[in-house]
């Protein structure tokens, strides 16, 4: 019996997503194979953030440029008759800013060194830390080989560019594996789900919760509004650039305060509203007639991702409603099955958002700063799943239902 032929492939790089076909890059992205159900809760059926539209939308903005240290470097796997097989968004990088997977400790160990850490290569969405597929391949019988050659290829980058490293933030276990078979070094981390356990209505999900967590959600959601303050929910055509004008009012304050400056320009809301606004929860709270608070939300097919939040008023409990009740109720609206809601954020905890495990994968090309990478990232691993373990004996639900419902 003959042996299929190895297929040949090809490796290039582009400096602008542009450059892509959006068809041939979001066949990648979200290829037909995996728009149907998984038995996995982390695998999405479609991700916004590695589709062709919000990545243009980064680049055309002004937001992720080789001026503001996200230099585009997309490496994309063709094949012999020139058809995308599989493509990485990729940024040469000169900082580490706006990655949420912080590596300013290695940086700083190998420049004191000698080294020189900088650039690097990000494969990302830029400023979201968000899980998603990083190893975009289209679906087929080549597609393993199309996975091997990109992570090749994205080795070989590194070496001619001279960049110290190959960083892989938020991407799938399976791709993780993948690149750890390849010679990356794993790394893990930690964010705050919710899960949408079939409910059908916000109250059935607060019949969940232990009684006492209950009556401090409609505490919190009540005292959210206690100023007459109207939340509105915003989708598609719903959405103008009013809207947009005041929600980056509120972004630009919260970034500013929180990094300095802010890393995504006016320019990419107009954009991603032009471009995807179907993809777009926007909910905004309104005081006296005037926008005082909102929150962006990106809906996939089976998750909604909440971003970005900012406010120029401060209330109680105002951004626990903006963000995260609001985003509950919606995803249980519309039957999604979870609300990924960002980085960090222990607090998340008691209001039904469950700990889950993130992933990294980094290849460092020097041998002596990959082994002190791998001892830190042995003892980290072991840390965050001690965390993650501890945080879930701590969920807010009914532990003993008949119990609670004598109280």
């Amino acid at each position: 019996m003959e042996s299929s032929p190895t297929p040949t492939f090809t490796v290039r790089t582009v400096r602008a997503i542009a450059d892509v076909p959006a068809s041939a890059w979001d066949a990648c992205a979200n290829p037909a194979g995996l728009q149907a159900a998984t038995d996995d809760p982390q695998r999405e059926r479609f991700n916004p953030f590695t589709s062709h539209a919000f990545l243009n939308a980064l680049e055309t903005s002004r937001s992720a440029t080789a001026r503001a240290g996200w230099a585009p470097m997309h490496v994309l796997v063709e094949t012999a008759s020139g058809e995308l097989a599989a493509c990485a968004p990729c940024y040469m990088k000169s900082h580490s800013m706006g990655e949420y997977v912080f590596d300013y400790s290695w940086a700083d160990a190998y420049e004191r060194a000698g080294g020189r850490y900088y650039p690097k290569l990000q494969v990302s969405v830029p400023f979201t830390p968000a899980q998603g597929r990083r190893l975009l391949v289209a679906a087929g019988p080549q597609a393993d080989a199309a996975q091997e050659t990109l992570i090749a290829g994205l080795k070989a980058l590194a070496q001619t560019t001279g960049a110290s490293s190959v960083h892989v933030t938020f991407p799938h276990a399976a791709e993780c594996a993948a690149l750890e078979r390849a010679g990356f070094l794993e790394r893990t981390g930690k964010q705050f789900h919710f899960f949408n356990r079939g409910y059908e209505t916000f109250d059935a999900f607060l019949g969940d919760l232990a009684s006492r967590k209950r009556k401090v959600v409609k505490r919190e959601r009540r005292d959210a509004l206690a100023s007459d303050i109207e939340i509105v929910r915003l989708t598609g055509r719903e959405i103008t650039e009013e809207h947009w004008d005041a929600f980056f009012q509120f972004y630009v304050d919260t970034g500013s305060r929180k990094w300095g400056s802010p890393y995504l320009t006016r320019a990419f809301f107009s954009h991603v509203g032009e471009t995807m606004s179907e993809r777009i929860l926007l909910v905004m709270a309104r005081r006296a007639g005037r926008w005082i608070a909102g929150a962006i939300n990106f809906i996939g097919d089976d998750a909604l991702y909440g971003r970005n939040w900012g406010a120029l008023e401060q209330h109680p409990f105002l951004h626990f409603e903006v963000c995260y009740y609001q985003a509950i109720e919606f995803a249980i609206e519309r039957g999604l099955s979870r609300v990924e809601a960002g980085a960090q954020g222990e607090h998340k905890l008691a209001r039904g958002y469950a700990p889950v495990t993130t992933y990294s994968s980094h290849f460092i090309a020097d041998p002596r700063l990959a082994r002190a990478v791998a001892q830190f990232l042995e003892h980290e691993r072991a840390a965050i799943a001690e965390a993650i373990e501890v945080y879930g004996e701590h969920l807010p639900f009914r532990r003993d239902p008949a119990r609670e419902e004598s109280e």
